[in-house]
């Protein structure tokens, strides 16, 4: 067997058991039905998993089924709509919990592998390379999900939930999604992220998030500008959107700029702004810096708000 295919079996191996499979299901006259299907994974020994919010929102009943073949009911430990990510709970023994890893040190090009269940069929494997890193994703519903990482491995339905994983066979993204008109664009969302949000669906049930109103995208900064600003970063987060009447377009922001620094801490990434976007900054008078044309740096005053439920 080549390198990279033994790379690849080797990844999956340590990662598979961990992986589940989702089966919703509502009443409909006075009968459960089937409401949907997905993927999710195993990230704790008392039997935490994450998945999408859209393969569990409507679910009425949950079903999940272990490698081994075990079934048992999940039940819902919280959900959030904003970032499509939902926490479910199981109670079972013996149980294979994924390795979470940190996907601040992604690189694009980097080899990654999605496990998933596509159309009810478990355990299925497809591989590709990162492709861009710190996107903004419009979800089905129209609410903008951060921290997006981009990949060609190729998802499917009942991917959904499944993890993102490097070849050290850490989850490294939670799949979301994929643009069906389009070839190689599938999506996930960082693992780093992801930790933040079950921390809070756990504790709470809910997610409260500071919200400035961006479509965003990691970039590197050139070192002239760099050397020109006396920046300690080495990336910044390119504004590819600013949403109307949102903090950040009252704020002045522009489509173009690139944040470099929030709350005077410097940010290299959209997971290094999202964990500065906690419940404490909510309508707190906040100082953001960017780098116009490369050449101007502002700064701004900007109140973030409560992302709306």
């Amino acid at each position: 067997m080549d390198t990279i295919s033994d790379i690849i079996v080797t990844a999956v191996d340590n990662s598979k058991n961990a992986v589940v499979k989702i089966d919703c299901f509502k009443s409909d006259k006075g009968k459960n039905v089937q409401a949907g299907s997905g993927s999710g994974f195993i990230f704790s020994s008392d039997g935490y998993i994450f998945t999408n919010y859209h393969v569990i929102q409507n679910a009425e009943k949950i079903i999940v089924t272990l490698i081994d073949g075990r079934e048992t009911q999940g039940e819902i430990v919280g959900k959030d709509s904003d970032s499509d990510l939902a926490v479910i709970k199981i109670y079972e023994t013996n149980l294979a919990v994924s390795k979470l890893g940190d996907s601040s040190d992604l690189k694009i090009g980097q080899l990654v592998v999605a496990i998933g269940n596509p159309f009810g069929y478990q355990h299925t494997v497809t591989a590709g390379v990162i492709s861009a890193l710190g996107r903004t994703l419009r979800s089905t519903t129209g609410r903008m999900i951060d921290n997006i990482i981009q990949t060609d491995a190729a998802l499917n339905p009942g991917n959904s939930g499944g993890p993102l994983i490097n070849t050290s066979s850490e989850v490294i993204g939670v799949n979301t999604a994929t643009i069906m008109q389009a070839q190689g664009l599938c999506f996930s969302i960082s693992i780093n992220s992801a930790k933040e949000i079950a921390d809070m669906l756990i504790r709470e049930g809910r997610v409260r998030k500071a919200y400035l109103g961006i479509s965003m995208q990691d970039v590197n900064l050139h070192q002239r500008v760099i050397n020109f600003h006396h920046l300690p970063n080495r990336r910044g987060i390119f504004v590819m959107s600013v949403e109307k009447n949102s903090p950040a377009e009252q704020a002045g922001i522009k489509e173009g700029d690139v944040i470099v620094n929030f709350n005077g801490t410097p940010v290299n990434s959209g997971d290094e702004l999202f964990r500065l976007l906690n419940k404490e900054i909510i309508s707190v008078h906040t100082r953001l810096s960017v780098i116009r044309k490369n050449s101007f740096m502002f700064s701004f005053d900007v109140t973030p708000i409560e992302k709306a439920a």
